[in-house]
């Protein structure tokens, strides 16, 4: 981390019913559809966010790709971060519909990859992960305009290059968390962007670290970013008076079905967030601003950085000093606490938005 590499700031948009006044109450004003969705994403262009993520889902929600397709006419500046599942579509047919989007967004495409079962079938991890990681090299010839030949164990394909690819004729950055050790191990093959969840500033180093390790050898460089909810206030007992506010209707069983409802519910990473949660004080903090109750009813990123706008900003300032270059934010509701960030964060942070070191990006070697 440099001065002269500011970081990516990212918002969300809760696409699978995930927004709340109170945590696990539902609000049906609240509920996952085009214009509410649509609301979050407008606003968050507008505040000066650089990316928005769309999470894909299965049980809940609405569909990412056409989400993103529509939202993409409606936008300006904002990039969007699309989550595509490995394995739902056949690689030219997903190819085709993210070099659409990001030609209708005029550029701004960039991709979550996400690995996980799908409902009806379970992989082991690590035939699941090999799967993620042919997709992920022939998605990447394909947005680039390149001919494939690629014969692997889940793809098997030869094709000329498309006509229609990414708009800057160059495959849009991959996003990509995990943390068993294929999941890692695929990520430092294939991934732009390592992303991870929500934890001590000691652990997620750690994690930079390791990834690093594993990048070099690969012969790669990867940027790292961090997802997390994040509880901003003008004091530190407001900030923590409004974390305390948004779980005081949670029903311990409801927050248990939120969490099962998820396809990676019993993944490395989702139990590590459980980890944090045991090892957190009576008060629900793992560390200084680091909260860990919002996993109490969310599978994936369960904690939040609460404070007030110094703290908040010292703690994104402590991260990108271990060497996170990205943050995806989110907050209960979605639209009020983009919101707040945009007025007590984004100011008091030098950002522009965030473009990945390709120099090291090898192409992937084709299976024979």
């Amino acid at each position: 981390m440099t001065e002269t590499t500011p970081p990516e700031i990212a918002w969300f948009s809760a696409l699978c019913d995930d927004d709340y006044e109170f945590l696990g109450v539902p609000n049906p004003e609240l509920v996952s559809s085009w214009p509410h969705c649509r609301d979050i994403v407008t606003t968050a262009d507008n505040l000066g966010f650089d990316n928005v993520l769309l999470p894909s889902g299965y049980e809940l929600g609405i569909d990412a790709v056409a989400f993103a397709s529509a939202v993409a006419t409606v936008t300006e500046r904002i990039h969007l971060l699309l989550a595509v599942r490995m394995g739902e579509l056949w690689p030219p047919q997903l190819a085709r519909q993210l070099a659409t989007v990001d030609q209708m967004a005029g550029g701004r495409l960039t991709i979550n990859i996400i690995s996980s079962d799908l409902p009806g079938q379970k992989l082991d991890s690590e035939p699941r992960y090999q799967r993620t990681l042919e997709y992920m090299e022939v998605l990447r010839l394909l947005l680039d305009r390149q001919a494939v030949d690629y014969h692997g164990e889940f793809v098997e394909l030869t094709l000329d290059p498309p006509r229609i690819g990414a708009v800057d004729g160059r495959c849009p950055p991959f996003y990509f968390g995990g943390f068993s050790d294929a999941a890692k191990e695929t990520a430092a093959a294939a991934a732009d962007v390592f992303l991870t969840w929500p934890d001590t500033v000691a652990s997620v180093g750690a994690t930079v670290t390791d990834m690093r390790q594993r990048a070099d050898r690969h012969d790669r460089r990867l940027a790292y970013g961090l997802r997390s909810h994040v509880i901003v206030r003008e004091t530190e007992a407001e900030a923590v008076e409004a974390a305390r506010r948004l779980i005081s209707r949670l029903d311990p069983d409801t927050g248990a079905s939120i969490r099962q409802k998820s396809l990676d519910a019993t993944s490395v990473g989702v139990s590590r967030q459980a980890e944090l949660r045991d090892a957190a004080d009576d008060d629900g903090f793992a560390e200084p601003n680091l909260w860990t109750g919002i996993g109490r009813a969310r599978s994936g990123a369960g904690a939040a950085i609460v404070g007030d706008p110094d703290q908040v900003v010292a703690k994104l300032e402590a991260y990108r000093e271990i060497g996170i270059d990205a943050f995806i934010l989110s907050g209960y509701p979605h639209r009020a606490e983009a919101e707040l960030v945009a007025e007590h964060v984004l100011p008091r942070l030098s950002h522009r938005p965030f473009k990945p070191d390709f120099s090291r990006r090898r192409q992937p070697e084709m299976p024979s």
